[in-house]
């Protein structure tokens, strides 16, 4: 990353200061230069102790100055001449490549420890000491959400989400994987769950509308300290995967949200399966129709309203009440009756659940 970074301020400033400059590391080699060609060599007049001298010094022609942000010196900037102007250059250019350096070093660190935490791979004793040492704020309200890209394109979304995201110095965009990007967003006390929704409907739409990307975002709980950021993360994870599993439709899916679907992805496989075995002892749901399956879904849409129902689905009323005294006779369950329909609506989303198998986090 340095040799990149420091050949791009090299390149910019070769007009400003009329003479070759660049950039050599501790091994002696030169790693950018305003002659591209020079690239590569070996200077093996400049020592480790050379580069250890406190101020500039001149080898060959040639004015240096050290620097680097550990003990010892890792860089040093060279610039043709050994007159005063060239050390003035060479001090200049040291104290700018390495402030740039420590910039980015810090907001690289920084997204590392980010991923690390919210992939749990690093140690909770460890957080908080490299929390401080990065000067990383941890008194703030954060929250996690995950993106997931369902289909592929040409269009990096790191980068779209990069950009919607500025300030890097609060936000981190992590790529988890191929698919999965990770948002680390800082937010102000008190925001409310809507103000969320809608930021990830803005990233929704852009990467959509603009560069023809869909994707997914799952949202976690808002947590105020580092360490709970896991918990978020895994929060995001689990909004995605239970989505997939009972809200196909919705492309925004919050953990706060996802009510009784989230008690049931908790379940363990055998217990669901009793469960239903329980609930239809006289006829199983897979003796139900699609068209059946159909109108049951409709009903609680309408809130188990057997005329706004039957409007619904251009049927006469007699006709919907019919199919549900089927339901009732084939399954021992009526659905007009608020305590069954509860019973059946937690089945069909048991049954689905199975169906489903979903990886559990």
């Amino acid at each position: 990353m340095s040799n990149r970074l420091f050949q791009g301020v090299i390149h910019q400033m070769r007009d400003a200061i009329d003479r070759t400059i660049g950039v050599i590391d501790e091994t002696s080699v030169i790693i950018a230069c305003s002659e591209l060609g020079r690239i590569g060599e070996v200077n093996d007049n400049i020592t480790a102790e050379v580069m250890a001298a406190p101020s500039t010094f001149v080898v060959n022609g040639y004015t240096y100055h050290s620097f680097g942000s550990h003990s010892r010196p890792e860089y040093a900037v060279f610039v043709s001449g050994n007159d005063p102007e060239a050390a003035r250059y060479a001090s200049l250019l040291a104290i700018s490549l390495n402030s740039i350096k420590q910039y980015y070093d810090e907001k690289y660190d920084r997204s590392n420890f980010i991923k690390n935490v919210i992939l749990d791979n690093i140690l909770p004793g460890d957080i908080y000491l490299k929390a401080r040492e990065l000067r990383f704020n941890s008194d703030v309200s954060r929250v996690c959400m995950l993106i997931k890209i369902t289909n592929q394109t040409d269009v990096s979304a790191y980068d779209v989400i990069q950009n919607l995201f500025p300030d890097k110095s609060k936000d981190f965009v992590i790529n988890i994987n191929e698919t999965d990007i990770a948002l680390v967003k800082e937010i102000r006390v008190g925001i409310e769950p809507r103000d969320l929704d809608k930021l990830a409907g803005s990233i929704v739409d852009t990467l959509s509308s603009e560069f023809y990307t869909h994707c997914v975002v799952g949202i976690g709980t808002t947590v105020t300290g580092i360490k709970d950021l896991a918990r978020s993360f895994k929060e995001a994870q689990v909004a995605l995967e239970v989505g997939k599993v009972f809200d196909t439709e919705r492309a925004i899916v919050s953990y706060d949200n996802l009510g009784i679907a989230r008690l049931i992805y908790q379940l363990p496989t055998t217990l669901c399966e009793m469960f239903l075995k329980e609930v239809f002892k006289r006829g199983s749901i897979e003796s139900l129709d699609h068209e059946t399956l159909f109108t049951i879904q409709r009903f609680f849409e309408n809130n188990l309203n057997v005329s706004e129902t039957s409007r619904k689905l251009f049927v006469h009323r007699n006709t919907l009440v019919y199919r549900l005294e089927k339901i009732k006779k084939i399954t021992g369950l009526d659905l007009r009756e608020f305590e069954d329909a509860i019973v059946f609506k937690v089945a069909l989303m048991v049954k689905k659940y199975l169906t489903a198998n979903p990886v559990k986090f």
